[in-house]
């Protein structure tokens, strides 16, 4: 009986339950109940009875070691929290540069309580440098403390499942520096040597990739990079965790042959060093745990039990941090290996049952070749089929490209991670003969960039899921899935779920276009946070005014994302109303993902770097230029458009270019930033109608969307694009001119993405 796994999954399930979704003051009580309910289970007889008696102790110990945990080691940050006062802390990461200043986790040492862990923001130096700080370094520093459980103004788990629980503030901090570096630092250091090392020994476009797959590190991977490999599938590979160890236990085990004993002694501390280089996320704490148990199963003499395995290690990671089940990573992790575990076997098997048997070149060729991708399509199959629906909900998307994409990449990618790896070592003692070594794998690195990035343009690529319709296909295909399963002992065709399933999908797609473009013109109001991004569509002709966010998510991509699941691959005309990047910073995104013919600019702010950015961009893109310096007009099928230029001086929002389009009786009006002052002028020289629909100016910003303009336009229905700011966005002024108006509010933070589609010309 498998008495390990009857108590650590529901040990796993409690503390899920417990972090994600119930009150923290139900922890403890919860706990006390669920071990009440081993009493039943008394009452059955054999084997029934430990299972459940097993089970609810395993439910009462996952609940009742996160109200422990959080009662033990979150005191001290609760200490901390809201107050300004010394502390003393020892650096464990390597700084990165922030917004103002820069980062680093430290190890506090409070008066009273554990130790925790917190992120400790910098300012620069008087010389405008950053500290130079290092892993051990001792640290004493005055600073303002708040709980990690907030990101943007919303409560979140994020850095609680990496272990951290504090934010700290400091102006300066005093550094002493010890005389030898402690070996629980080493891995720090050689993770480092390793990013130095790849980025002299590989190529300038090759080194970021390679430092990704290495180490885990993105942070020098080219945003539209990691978006490709997102839309692609292809993200796993720059994310260290089971797929990375295999290629190393691979690695080892054509080293070492046979040899158990040495090959578990080597691997199992090679493996936990690689995962402290790597971080020691969850996603490669558990692909060390799991290689460890297969690796400690042959000298115990056992057969490794997959489902013991899995829910052990998961018990493991989670008495170390509970809040750990909270981590995507962890989650995705998990699924995947779960997949592969159920269906990867079954799938190969079946996949190669009627392959050419024989033993000539040809034959055997072929077979291998065959065997090959069915390997390869089976794990990727495997691990998609419970990690699925862990994009959809955390990412709105889930890419249809995946086994294609996966298929053509994972070999290159298995061949450079392991030559990558060993050019990287060896760059640190001889850099020359590395440099030399890396030369021909960096077109390895082009290759899997090259895929990427061309398959991510391809429509479809990937499907965002804010559609009903993708979101009901979604569920047919589980359910599709899951009544193949129960019939397939009578010899169902696993043809028939699958072409129902594409069949399905190309349906949804259709109704999810038609209900975007049903008419002679649709207006999506992006949500792209504090920014703004709206996509216009006529008769197969699409537009975009802006393309800008202050958010983490490039505008770019969300933009592309759009149009692409219209099943478009250009954009007629892009119209930028200034140069703010909460407008126009994700152009050069959106320029690498889309070909577009014409962008239409304010010519104003010559030396703007931004502008100059998107002039080069542009330039490489192939796209046309207009600079409007008096007003124009512009036509989107059956629409309409005036674009009117500036009609003021001074900042960029008052430069700015305002846009009306119209569509039959269907009028809207996009001002921009621009305030009061310039919307009156807009009102006396533009000759305005009645309109229907107003994007209200600078996102809700009180010193817009007047009531001299509202009064000349009179909407009936107003979108504010918004997201977390900390400038009072949308103020209360704007939202009581806008109700006195008779308008319906929307938001785009409340709503999400926002689509108005004009039927019949009205």
């Amino acid at each position: 009986m498998r008495k390990l796994c009857c108590f650590a999954a529901p040990f796993g399930a409690a503390v899920f339950l417990a972090v994600c979704l119930l009150p923290e003051a139900f922890w403890l009580p919860a706990g006390g109940l669920c071990a009440l309910l081993a009493l039943p289970g008394l009452l059955l007889q054999g084997e029934r009875r430990m299972v459940w008696v097993i089970a609810a102790f395993g439910l009462a110990a996952g609940l009742g070691w996160s109200g422990v945990y959080t009662g033990l080691f979150h005191a001290s940050a609760r200490g901390l929290d809201g107050t300004e006062q010394t502390a003393a802390a020892a650096v464990t990461g390597w700084p990165r540069e922030a917004a103002y200043g820069c980062s680093v986790t430290v190890r506090l040492t409070p008066e009273q309580g554990p130790a925790v862990n917190a992120l400790l923001y910098l300012e620069p130096l008087e010389d405008g440098s950053l500290p130079e700080l290092k892993p051990g370094d001792q640290l004493r520093f005055t600073g303002r403390f708040r709980r990690a459980d907030t990101i943007a103004g919303a409560s979140s788990d994020y850095y609680y499942s990496k272990d951290i629980l504090l934010f700290a503030y400091a102006d300066t901090a005093e550094v002493q520096r010890p005389e030898h570096s402690s070996p629980r630092y080493w891995s720090a250091y050689v993770s480092r040597a390793l990013k130095e090392s790849a980025a002299r020994c590989f190529t300038e476009d090759a080194a970021p990739l390679v430092t990704s797959l290495l180490t885990g590190d993105k942070s020098t991977l080219p945003g539209g990079l990691y978006s490709a490999l997102r839309r692609t599938g292809l993200a796993h590979v720059v994310a260290v965790s089971g797929l990375h160890m295999s290629f190393l236990a691979g690695g080892l085990s054509l080293l070492l042959g046979r040899r158990r004993r040495l090959m578990a002694v080597v691997g199992i501390s090679l493996m936990f060093f690689f995962a402290a280089v790597a971080g020691n996320t969850p996603s490669v704490l558990r692909a060390a745990f799991l290689h460890t148990f297969m690796l400690l199963a042959p000298l115990v003499e056992r057969e490794e039990d997959k489902a013991t395995s899995l829910s052990a290690v998961l018990l493991l990671l989670l008495l170390q941090n509970p809040y750990a089940v909270a981590s995507l990573s962890l989650q995705l992790s998990f699924a995947s290996v779960a997949g592969i575990y159920c269906f990867t076997g079954p799938l190969y098997r079946r996949w190669t049952a009627n392959l050419p048997q024989g033993n000539g070149l040809r034959t055997r060729l072929l077979r291998g070749l065959a065997s090959w991708l069915a390997g390869t399509l089976a794990v990727t199959t495997g691990a998609a089929v419970f990690t699925t629906p862990l994009t959809a909900y955390y990412f709105q998307m889930i890419s249809l490209i995946s086994p294609l994409s996966n298929l053509l990449a994972l070999w290159a990618v298995s061949g450079l991670f392991m030559a990558g790896l060993v050019t990287a070592v060896l760059g640190v003692f001889l850099p020359g003969a590395a440099a030399l070594l890396a030369l021909p794998l960096s077109w390895l690195a082009r290759l899997i960039t090259w895929i990427a990035l061309t398959l991510s343009r391809l429509p479809f690529a990937a499907v965002g899921m804010d559609s009903v319709y993708l979101r009901l296909w979604l569920l047919l295909v589980y359910l599709l899935l899951a009544l193949w399963l129960f019939w397939r002992g009578k010899r169902s065709r696993p043809w028939v779920p699958v072409g129902t399933g594409l069949l399905c999908l190309c349906a949804a797609l259709g109704f999810q276009f038609l209900g975007r473009t049903g008419g002679p013109l649709t207006v999506s109001v992006l949500d792209v946070g504090q920014g703004l991004s709206a996509a216009f569509y006529a008769e197969g002709h699409a537009l975009l005014v802006d393309c800008g966010s202050s958010g983490p998510e490039d505008p770019g991509d969300t933009a592309a994302d759009y149009l692409q699941s219209l099943g478009l691959t250009r954009l007629d005309t892009l119209i930028l109303t200034h140069f703010h990047a909460d407008h126009a910073g994700g152009v050069p995104q959106l320029l690498a993902r889309l070909e577009v013919d014409t962008l239409v600019l304010p010519a104003v702010t010559p030396e703007d770097p931004l502008r100059l950015e998107i002039e080069a961009a542009a330039q490489a893109s192939g796209a046309e230029l207009l600079w409007v310096t008096e007003p124009m007009e512009l036509t989107l099928g059956g629409a309409r458009l005036r674009v009117f230029a500036p009609l003021g001086a001074g900042s960029a929002n008052e430069e700015g270019l305002s846009v009306l389009c119209s569509s039959g009786d269907f009028d809207v009006l996009m001002t921009g930033d621009m305030d009061g002052t310039i919307e009156r002028r807009l009102v006396k020289y533009g000759d305005l109608p009645d309109i229907e629909l107003l994007v209200a100016g600078h996102h809700g910003s009180k010193y817009a969307t007047s009531e001299d303009l509202l009064l000349a336009v009179q909407p009936e229905y107003a979108v504010i694009s918004v997201g977390y700011n900390r400038y009072g966005h949308p103020a209360p002024e704007v939202l009581e001119r806008l109700a006195a108006a008779g308008c319906e509010i929307y938001r785009t933070d409340w709503s999400g993405t926002l689509t108005f589609t004009v039927r019949d010309g009205g």
